[in-house]
């Protein structure tokens, strides 16, 4: 029999409506599966407390509206809150975790000290290794302590398709938050594990945080995909594209009198791929989609200015 086909995702918050920035990384996963015959899977991370259910509906249909399919259901991580439990579990029965009360002003101001063998701006253990003393007058404040990874510092190295190799000490992240809900870092390795994930396509603002997925990864025994982080969108400022910036989202643009093909060609253009005359022809792209030609720098996006009929 022969190998299972490569896979890839997109795994976006129904939070709001995806702006540009959104759907040019969801266009770029898309190729990086499709390219090599793949399957691509949906994905709605939904444990923030953001979450509305209108934007489940608004994100499918504005990512269909430019021509990417999918494979299978999405699923939603809220209906997978026992999944993550169990994951949970067996850290904690083999001595990997440990309570933490440390409020967000503390571990800011700890991490802005230095700290050996970790990245600026890590978690440096502060819980780790309370006494019996120490932890009954933090619970005695009534505060819900989170749940973090003993990682020791460990250093792991991953290899990006676009950033090249990236190794870093791994700090004791967050497993569940205070509030039980289970922490990103943790339940992104769950899930695209089991939803047979080979490659991650994301964008780069979170290619730091790969090392610490990839240790979990390890520490659960799945599969361990390879990664692909894309350059983000800017807005004029430099900053990353939000919707506050104006016209950037597809509903935006429509009411501007853009057309779906419009906006489907200048996220091509944008990533230096031929455009298309019909949306019906993206997949044509996809066949002659080559990696290697994506820019290395952000898209800086004017939403001011007129765009390209086709």
């Amino acid at each position: 029999m022969g190998s299972a086909p490569p896979v890839g995702r997109w795994a976006p918050s129904p939070t709001g409506d995806l702006h540009l920035g959104n759907l040019r990384t969801a266009l770029l996963a898309w190729l990086f599966a499709r390219s090599v015959g793949g399957r691509f899977v949906w994905r709605f991370e939904d444990l923030d407390g953001a979450v509305r259910t209108d934007f489940y509906e608004s994100q499918l249909r504005d990512v269909a509206a430019l021509g990417l399919d999918w494979d299978g259901d999405p699923i939603r991580q809220t209906d997978r809150l026992d999944v993550y439990s169990d994951a949970i579990a067996d850290l904690q029965g083999r001595g990997l975790t440990y309570r933490c009360w440390c409020t967000r002003r503390e571990i800011r101001g700890a991490a802005a000290a230095p700290h050996e063998h970790l990245p600026e701006g890590a978690y440096p253990g502060t819980c780790r290794e309370l006494s019996a003393r120490e932890i009954a007058a933090r619970e005695s404040t009534g505060r819900p302590p989170a749940l973090r990874l003993r990682a020791d510092a460990i250093e792991v190295t991953v290899v990006d398709r676009l950033r090249g190799s990236l190794t870093a000490a791994v700090d004791d992240v967050v497993l569940r938050r205070g509030d039980n809900t289970p922490a990103y870092n943790l339940v992104v390795v769950i899930d695209d594990a089991a939803q047979g994930v080979t490659e991650v396509v994301r964008g780069d603002d979170l290619l730091t945080s790969t090392p610490r997925q990839a240790h979990i990864t390890t520490l659960l025994g799945v599969q361990t995909p390879t990664w692909a982080h894309v350059p983000l969108v800017l807005n004029t400022d430099g900053k990353r594209l939000a919707k506050r910036d104006g016209a950037v989202t597809l509903p935006d643009r429509g009411a501007l009198g853009e057309a779906p093909l419009q906006v489907l060609n200048q996220l091509l253009r944008s990533v230096n791929q031929p455009t298309v005359d019909r949306i019906a022809d993206l997949p044509q792209v996809a066949t002659t989609f080559d990696p290697a030609t994506l820019p290395r720098d952000p898209w800086l996006y004017d939403p001011n200015e007129s765009v390209p009929g086709t």
